[in-house]
């Protein structure tokens, strides 16, 4: 198996998550957070052993692995902060709507509806946090004696 390989098939969807409905926006999220729930697979299966050091060099194969997964979180990272954005702009939309029409019920639960779907996409940011948390924790576990990341500015 090529250094690569193991990542390249967990790449992340392009990018464009469905803001209109939350749960293609949920559906989209989980797979392109795929990468990092199979982390430890991808460790195990790409960075070898002291003992099979000498047959893979453990310093590409871990900058490679970062360097996806870093492409990865800024991925998702964008694309929630994008939906989020959008989720804003409408909710602020059907506000002004609302101010000029405060009795149209429709108005109301569209509204309602929107903003609770801004709070759900304002919690997959925590959510995201937690996961690129957990997946550079792995990684540096396995992968600190062959690659030290850059540090964050």
């Amino acid at each position: 198996m090529s250094e690569g390989t193991a990542w390249s098939t967990m790449a992340a969807p392009d990018g464009a998550l469905n803001c209109e409905d939350f749960s293609m926006f949920q559906e989209v999220l989980k797979l392109m957070r795929t990468m990092d729930d199979r982390i430890v697979h991808a460790l195990n299966t790409t960075v070898p052993t002291v003992s099979f050091s000498g047959k893979v060099d453990a310093t590409q194969t871990c900058k490679q692995l970062y360097d996806s997964m870093m492409e990865a979180h800024l991925s998702r990272n964008k694309a929630i902060k994008g939906c989020i954005t959008h989720t804003s702009e409408v909710v602020a939309q059907l506000r002004e709507a609302r101010a000029k029409d405060s009795a149209d019920m429709t108005l109301i639960k569209q509204l309602r509806k929107e903003q609770t779907k801004l709070k759900l996409m304002q919690s997959e940011l925590n959510v995201e946090e937690v996961v690129n948390d957990r997946s550079l924790k792995v990684f540096n576990e396995r992968c600190r004696i062959h690659f030290m990341p850059p540090k964050v500015k």
